[in-house]
């Protein structure tokens, strides 16, 4: 079973930073693209950043300049360093990952960790 589990959310004050890591574990083949969405209290949940295989990188503008998105494939790890938090930054930070898993023959499926929580106060 393939799952994705966040750490490093927290509380900090406006100005700082928190680096979030997002770890798949299970029988994995291969990853393709990995991101991080957040939600908001009372909203729908948007995409922050992401990451394909290859390393080419997609933010919101909300956080470009802010926050950077990377990966380390051999430890089937996805960052998100948070620089200049502001109290719009935040919500709930959930990690996505589109895998193939071993016992899937070739097809990807996209994968949702439980999310971590960034309290960021003014």
């Amino acid at each position: 079973q393939v799952q994705l589990v966040e750490s490093g959310g927290g509380l900090v004050q406006a100005g700082g930073s928190l680096r979030l890591s997002c770890v798949a574990s299970g029988s994995i083949d291969s990853f393709d693209a990995m991101g991080w969405y957040r939600q908001p209290p009372g909203k729908q949940r948007e995409l922050v950043a992401a990451i394909t295989a290859g390393g080419s990188t997609n933010y919101a503008d909300s956080v470009k300049g802010r926050f950077t998105i990377s990966r380390d494939n051999a430890k089937n790890t996805v960052y998100l360093q948070m620089n200049s938090l502001k109290p719009e930054d935040t919500a709930r930070y959930y990690c996505n990952a589109d895998i193939e898993p071993e016992w899937s023959l070739g097809d990807e499926y996209d994968y949702w960790g439980q999310g971590t929580q960034v309290t960021v106060s003014s």
